[in-house]
């Protein structure tokens, strides 16, 4: 079974469905004893980092996650369950989880391209460039394009836990990935046929990376 984390975060909805178009059962909870119980869970997220943090650690939530990660099994983060899995925020100057060392930042002010003011938030799609291959991204065509929404962006301080990388006026971190984890900036459930087989492959990844 997979878990869903609630933490009052958003976006859950459509993760479900997204489940539900590949057709994997899940729960949706805060419940430690279920979340236990998940063989893979997914934690994902919209919102601000230091309300999110609060509602965690209320919920001793921030404490489980670093649990699970020893358990071995697959944990997903997404968007906003990507940025605070790090040691820190910008936003909110909240401290976060620390399941990857590093910190998440916010985009600089006159971020521009060729030129050209670019808008913050980065709102819409673009592509990754994995610097390594991955169990997740199995069958997905490196030109696949994938949805985001953010203003901040995860940077973590050991290189080797950044899986892919996305150009948007700078070259930023858009996938962590650590033993038993991957975490992504964009996000899955709203990116079409090549989120979708982004989130199979995660039903399928029994957390080990050959």
């Amino acid at each position: 079974m997979i878990a869903i984390i609630d933490y009052n975060a958003g976006n859950i909805t459509s993760v479900a469905r997204a489940l539900q178009n590949i057709g994997q059962d899940f729960v949706i909870t805060d419940d430690t004893k279920k979340l236990d119980a998940a063989s893979r869970v997914i934690f994902p997220g919209v919102g601000a980092a230091g309300e999110a943090m609060a509602y965690l650690r209320e919920k001793k939530l921030d404490s489980w996650l670093k649990n699970y990660m020893k358990t071995g099994k697959p944990l997903l983060g997404i968007c906003l369950g990507t940025q605070i899995i790090l040691d820190y925020s910008e936003e909110n100057d909240t401290a976060c989880i620390g399941l990857v060392s590093g910190s998440t930042k916010r985009f600089p002010e006159k971020l521009t391209e060729e030129g050209s003011l670019l808008k913050i938030p980065q709102m819409g799609w673009n592509s990754v460039k994995l610097h390594r291959s991955h169990p997740i991204f199995e069958n997905v065509s490196p030109e696949a394009e994938f949805y985001f929404v953010h203003s901040y962006y995860p940077a973590p301080s050991d290189e080797t836990a950044v899986l892919g990388t996305t150009d948007y006026g700078m070259t930023f971190c858009s996938v962590l990935a650590k033993g038993n984890l991957v975490a992504m900036q964009f996000h899955p459930e709203k990116s079409g046929r090549p989120g979708l087989q982004v989130l199979q492959n995660f039903c399928a990844w029994s957390g080990n990376v050959k």
